[in-house]
């Protein structure tokens, strides 16, 4: 294949579908994820055979445990991508809705149109549940989208694609308004990160190699999360059986992705009370500690941190304990060593937990929940295009509104300026 020209041709093929689409009405994008749903809710054989053939080179290639479970499309998950699409379907279109219509002393009215963003580009690694979630929002928000999943789910994801173009044709719109790039071959990256003619966004999702190369390779607007150094901070004015199943699940309920917790910080004054009890469970459950000496003397089996442990996302069975001298110094710890992707307070004190969601400068600040909801699905919106850090247009789980712009629009009768 000739990867350059192959590049060229699917970003032409993209920024003509997305002049298409971003004129389509809600009704024929609707239909287009419900179809899309329904293709997928019908060929689940034939995704898990895919998905099969995936997982048997992955196997092969001895490639992690936590990027083998993210690989791993079930019944489960495929009617999770279908559930999902039909939500996007039921969201409101956000595309030419108008806000803030003021009239001026001049006469004009002046207002913000919510528009399409256009042709999106998504890098992705692993997980095939993207290339739905990521063709329906891009779908439903007006944009064509070019997908490029990790060489290890190419099966998976042109499996997916299948279903999406299938949908895309039924209900009048172009196959080429969802392109999930054919080849395996890592060039195809290079030539994405220098398509500024053809994509307006860029969305790295994957490993911080992928989105540190992506970051010093394109000049491309991004919207992207380096690490996720999740916290949970159990306050002293904590209820102990609340703390103790949300640090638990926290940790426990999946371990490879970006919104599990890596450190837990508990405040002295309540460290004596949970420690040992979620030390039991997180063993029980093959989790290596390693903690401060404060968090050693009360669990003495725990292995000692370093200060590279504060700031790793370890996606693993690894969890970093810090014992603190109360609200203050979990924040500040957050400050120093967090990555501004979500972090929680336990506590049943309300004018801490407001320090909290006021003070910690993250995505997603969370009281008295588990850091697994930072989730575009639990946050209602449908699903997500992944998870912004930044500070700039998009920040949290982005669903439709971020995959979206503002332009002014003005309205007149005959009005000139004097």
């Amino acid at each position: 294949m000739d990867i350059p020209s192959y590049m060229v041709g699917v970003g032409k093929q993209a920024r003509a579908a997305s002049r298409l689409v971003a004129r389509a009405d809600t009704a024929t994008k609707n239909k287009a994820l419900t179809l899309t749903a329904q293709a997928i809710g019908r060929d689940v054989r034939r995704l898990l055979d895919a998905n099969a053939k995936d997982l048997d080179a992955a196997r092969n290639a001895k490639l992690d445990a936590p990027l083998i479970d993210r690989l791993t499309l079930t019944e489960k998950t495929i009617a999770g991508m279908a559930d999902g699409l039909r939500q996007i379907a039921k969201l409101p279109d956000p595309i030419g809705e108008i806000s803030e219509l003021k009239q001026q002393a001049s006469g004009i009215k002046v207002g913000r149109m919510r528009v399409p963003l256009g042709v999106v580009a998504i890098i992705y690694e692993s997980r095939p549940n993207v290339t739905a979630d990521a063709a329906g929002l891009c779908l439903k928000a007006g944009n064509a989208a070019i997908l490029r999943g990790g060489s290890e789910a190419i099966h998976s994801n042109q499996a997916i694609a299948a279903c999406v173009h299938e949908g895309l044709t039924s209900a009048g719109l172009p196959a080429t308004a969802v392109q999930v790039i054919e080849t395996t071959d890592r060039a195809a990256v290079g030539e994405l990160l220098h398509m500024n003619e053809y994509v307006d966004i860029l969305v790295p999702r994957g490993g911080k190699g992928l989105i540190e190369r992506v970051m010093q390779e394109s000049r491309i607007p991004m919207i992207k999360h380096l690490d996720g150094v999740c916290h949970v901070y159990i306050d002293d004015k904590a209820d102990i059986e609340k703390a103790i199943r949300i640090a638990d699940n926290a940790k426990t309920q999946r371990l490879g992705t970006c919104n599990t917790m890596e450190t837990l910080l508990v405040a002295r004054g309540i460290a004596d009370k949970v420690l040992p009890t979620l030390a039991r469970i997180f063993r029980d459950k093959g989790i290596e500690l390693r903690g401060d000496d404060a968090a050693r003397e009360i669990v003495p089996g725990m292995k000692p941190a370093t200060e590279e442990d504060w700031y790793t996302e370890y996606l693993a069975a690894i969890l970093a304990v810090r014992v603190v001298d109360g609200l203050d110094q979990a924040i500040e710890h957050i400050a120093v060593y967090g990555s501004q992707h979500t972090d929680a307070i336990v506590t049943e004190d309300a004018a801490r937990a407001q320090r909290f969601l006021r003070e910690v400068d993250s995505s997603s600040v969370i009281v008295n929940a588990s850091t697994r909801f930072a989730d575009g699905y639990e946050y209602g919106l449908g699903a997500e295009i992944g998870i912004s850090t930044g500070k700039l247009h998009a920040r949290g789980p982005v669903g439709l509104e971020g995959l979206t712009s503002l332009k002014w629009v003005v309205f007149g009768n005959g009005e000139i300026r004097t």
